[in-house]
């Protein structure tokens, strides 16, 4: 790879205000300027209203856009999370799909609230404040607890009361992975398999799931992410490899919501200009 084509490099995962992160798109923009990345991709949860913000405060500072999101979804029995590149925004199976989850979403929020606040004295207002109620999860129920002088920061929040073995905590509906790969191909996207060995995981991805997903149509696996347990790689690795699909990288950057820094893993530009020819939407 050439020197000038080695420093092309994007973040394809990361969150802003519209779903759990706390910066804005702008926020995130200028950044990702400041670093030198050659551009970014906004993949808030579920959600697409962060794109118009995004792709102009790109091209104000000089950098690239790339719409995205990240689904939620799961195969096998175990959250596993997609994260779709360029969809058509007027693609209604997909959209429709999406309003679903975010109902489910919110159902599930407020009977965490309501479960949580028998302890700790949150109400579902000091969990939305001024925000969009659509994109809300356990972040924002983490975040109104740290607001409440409850807990120092949101990890320690999800530590202590909301992990999935805690009283306060619900399952959330998630769409199956594989049908979702199918509806973000049609829609004009592409999918790519988000942390697939994240050490917050019961377990990593198996060779086994990343084949199956594969036969739904799976562009790529997010196989460069700082979550991503080192010694539960190899077989993924392997199995990406030998299935042909792309690898990527990216910080999954949602500002003080996570240690997580922005540009900290990226997606060198040969990779980023292959997933950008096949997208309905590229920028």
């Amino acid at each position: 790879m050439a020197d000038s084509e080695a420093m092309r490099a994007y973040d394809l995962h990361t969150h802003s205000v519209h779903s759990d992160g706390t910066t804005t798109p702008e926020e995130i923009a200028r950044e990702a300027a400041t670093l030198g990345l050659a551009g970014f991709a906004l993949t808030d949860h579920d959600t697409i209203s962060g794109w118009p913000e995004a792709r102009e405060a790109a091209a104000a500072h000089g950098i690239e856009f790339l719409p995205g999101m990240e689904l939620t979804t799961q195969h096998a029995g175990y959250s596993r999370h997609l994260l779709g590149y360029g969809m058509d925004p007027a693609a209604a199976e997909l959209f429709a799909a999406l309003d679903h989850v975010r109902t489910a979403r919110i159902e599930r929020a407020r009977e965490m609230v309501r479960r949580v606040s028998r302890d700790y004295a949150i109400r579902w207002e000091d969990v939305v404040g001024d925000g969009d109620a659509r994109t809300v999860g356990r972040p924002h129920v983490a975040d109104a607890l740290v607001a409440g002088g409850y807990f120092p920061d949101r990890s320690t929040a999800f530590e202590v009361a909301l992990h999935p073995g805690s009283p306060y905590y619900l399952g959330t509906y998630a769409l199956d992975t594989s049908d979702t790969i199918r509806m973000v191909h049609r829609a004009g996207g592409r999918a790519v398999l988000a942390h697939p060995a994240a050490m917050r995981q019961r377990s990593a991805a198996t060779p086994k799931d990343i084949a199956e997903l594969a036969v739904a149509g799976l562009w790529g696996v997010e196989l460069n992410h700082p979550e991503n347990r080192e010694d539960w790689l190899p077989p993924l690795v392997a199995a990406v490899a030998e299935l042909g699909l792309e690898t990527t990288g990216a910080s999954d950057y949602h500002g003080a919501g996570k240690t997580n820094r922005l540009g900290e893993r990226t997606t060198p530009g040969d990779v980023v200009d292959r997933l950008r020819a096949d997208l309905a939407v590229s920028r």
